[in-house]
């Protein structure tokens, strides 16, 4: 009689490994939200929180790599269907396709994946139900920034006016306040 324990083993280490390699790395492990890490809110049902790495949407969280028809369900349940759809070929980060809801709300994909999102419109109406997870609002004045923890210009933008805030959160200040805030890939043509 045959002893199948090496082959199982075998078999077992090869179906770990393919696993493994399915790991996009782009997508925080457990471990790593457990740890605080990275942000993971939870928001009321009826909301949408934008953060530096991808969004929450009611109930369910969604971090930059999520599956495209996962994000625009949960979104299309909080702020209704979207009220338009395009793509833009010509992106200096490659074909991206961008899908807007009420309260100027844009969030943006690439290969069926949520890269990005954007907003440029001030908290009321439907944008009454979105939050955004900084310490900055679209609306504020330009002189609050400096004191805004993670605040930096950008030098030298040729698209306006703008700011970072840490590595993961950017924004555009116009007519004196902030005018748009933004996360991940974005289509700006600079």
């Amino acid at each position: 009689m045959m002893n199948n324990r090496p082959l199982q083993f075998v078999l077992g280490l090869i179906g770990a490994l393919a696993l493994a390699s399915c790991d996009s790395g782009q997508v925080p492990s457990p471990a790593d939200r457990m740890a605080g890490d990275v942000p993971v809110d939870v928001v009321d049902e009826g909301l949408v929180a934008l953060h530096g790495e991808g969004l929450v949407a009611g109930a369910e969280s969604f971090y930059f790599a999520a599956g495209r028809n996962e994000v625009e369900a949960a979104l299309a349940y909080v702020l209704g269907e979207p009220v338009s759809r395009n793509e833009i070929d010509e992106c200096g980060a490659g074909i991206m396709a961008m899908t807007s809801y009420s309260g100027e709300l844009t969030v943006n994909f690439q290969d069926g994946s949520l890269v990005g999102w954007n907003i440029g419109t001030a908290p009321e109406g439907e944008a009454a139900k979105i939050q955004i997870d900084a310490d900055v609002a679209i609306g504020m004045p330009a002189e609050e920034l400096a004191d805004t923890a993670g605040y930096s210009p950008i030098e030298d933008s040729t698209l306006g006016e703008e700011f970072a805030l840490s590595d993961r959160v950017g924004g555009f200040v116009d007519g004196g306040s902030v005018s748009m805030l933004y996360a991940g890939t974005q289509c700006f043509f600079r």
